[in-house]
């Protein structure tokens, strides 16, 4: 199955809804032990998502995807804007000019957005960082079949359970370093984020197909 701008509008809009949802959670999460801003950071790159999808018209995927990171990284934001806006660089990576993307693309994109965080960050899985749950979910979606709902399910599931083994980690890079052993008992904002963005995906995924099939049906 294949799928196009209507679908991953709806992908986006779903991961921009997910974020917007629980801004004030991931500023409490951050403000245990990190920079306290994680939340107001999450909440500008949402609402820029979802200005954007409300006006995207005539550009590509590949164009779109790389307006986004373009806005995300122009952003006055915390440590999480450039992290996030060379994510969504990396969804890009794979991409041309086409407008119908099936499962191996979808695969593609996100393991471009793990490589492209691989080459700003040191941060692996173990790290109480936002790649225990980028790292997971990507492998899982790797190993997925085909289908798109597959792929993001996967990807979901790994990145939710990879944000909860953050719980019984210590931090080892940002502000929350200093805190040591304190740090144990808490999830990391940034993976939790990044679980949120593939929930976010799939249930976008899931209304935008499900309309699909009503109209057919």
């Amino acid at each position: 199955m294949a799928f196009g701008k209507r679908l991953l509008s709806s992908m986006f809009f779903g991961a921009a809804t997910a974020w917007r949802e629980n801004i004030a959670a991931l500023g409490d999460i951050d403000s245990r032990f990190g920079d306290g801003d994680h939340g107001i950071t999450i909440g500008k790159i949402s609402s820029l998502m979802i200005e954007r999808i409300g006006c995207w018209q005539g550009e590509s995927i590949r164009e779109f995807i790389e307006g986004v990171a373009s806005g995300i990284l122009g952003l006055s934001a915390g440590s999480a804007g450039p992290l996030y806006g060379t994510f969504f660089e990396g969804l890009a990576s794979p991409l041309g000019d086409e407008d119908d993307i099936g499962g191996a693309t979808l695969k593609a994109m996100l393991a471009g957005s793990r490589d492209a965080l691989f080459e700003i960050t040191k941060a692996r899985t173990g790290d109480k960082t936002m790649m225990d749950a980028l790292i997971p979910a990507a492998e899982a979606a790797l190993g997925a079949g085909d289908d798109i709902g597959q792929i993001l399910a996967s990807a979901a599931k790994a990145a939710s359970g990879g944000a909860k083994n953050t719980e019984g980690m210590v931090s080892k890079f940002g502000r929350a370093r200093s805190y040591g052993q304190k740090t144990l008992g808490t999830q990391d904002a940034g993976a939790v984020s990044m679980s949120l963005f593939f929930e976010g995906l799939e249930k976008g995924a899931k209304e935008a197909l499900n309309g699909q099939k009503a109209q057919k049906g």
